[in-house]
Order: C-alpha cells, then structure tokens, then sequence
C-alpha cells in the first residue's frame, strides 16, 4: 500500500462557487466530468495521474459540514500564499499557520461550502 488515502471527495451545495474556491486558492485548473451515475464532479489532478486523488463532488447523498471527515491538501511551500486567498476567495481561516514540529506545518479553512478543510506543509 503506497499511501494510506487513495481517493477524497469534498461534497457541495453550489457546485461551481466551490470548484471556483479551489481553483482559485490552490492555482489549479480542476478538469470536470459528469459520473456514470450522473454526480458532477472536478477533480483536483487529472484522475488518470499517479497518487491520491480527490474531486469536488455535487452528489444530493452528501453534505458539506465542518464536523465529518478532514482532509488535508498538500500545501508543500506554498502555505502562506494559499492561506493568502481563502478570505478573497470565499472562505474563511479556521485555524491560522502552526508549526507542529518535525512534522511541519498546518493549518485549517472553511471552504464556500462549510466544509472543514486541513491544509499540511512539511517546511
């Protein structure tokens, strides 16, 4: 087992206001496509590439909210410049930047949605 995650979704109400939220704070375009079942989804990276994966999801089985599963987005170097464009964008900082040691840094946002959202750096 390369990674203890493979796969993520991060549900939303207005799906377009939330792929637009991180798209914008990650500098990311985020590929669309419609599922099988019919669910929109945006994906992080190109599903097809290597590593966990993740989308944004408009699925009417799930809801955003602040106290279910937390993910965290690799944030690798540019923490700061993310945490940046959270309030411009959307949302809001739950948590600001704290070191944690030798495992590095974190930190935590509210997205568009409601959703709790961990943000990691090693440096």
């Amino acid at each position: 087992m390369a990674n203890v995650i493979d796969w993520f979704m991060i549900p939303s109400n207005d799906f377009d206001r939330a792929v637009g939220f991180y798209s914008n704070i990650l500098g990311i375009e985020m590929p669309r496509m419609t599922s099988p079942t019919g669910m929109e989804l945006a994906f992080f990276k190109e599903p097809t590439s290597e590593g966990v994966g993740g989308a944004v999801s408009a699925d009417p089985n799930r809801n955003p909210g602040s106290d279910g599963t937390l993910v965290y987005l690799d944030a690798e170097g540019v923490i700061d410049d993310i945490l940046g464009k959270v309030e411009g964008a959307g949302g809001q900082i739950a948590v600001p930047k704290m070191n944690i040691g030798e495992f590095g840094n974190i930190a935590m946002i509210m997205d568009t949605e409601g959703n709790s959202v961990g943000l990691h750096s090693n440096s």
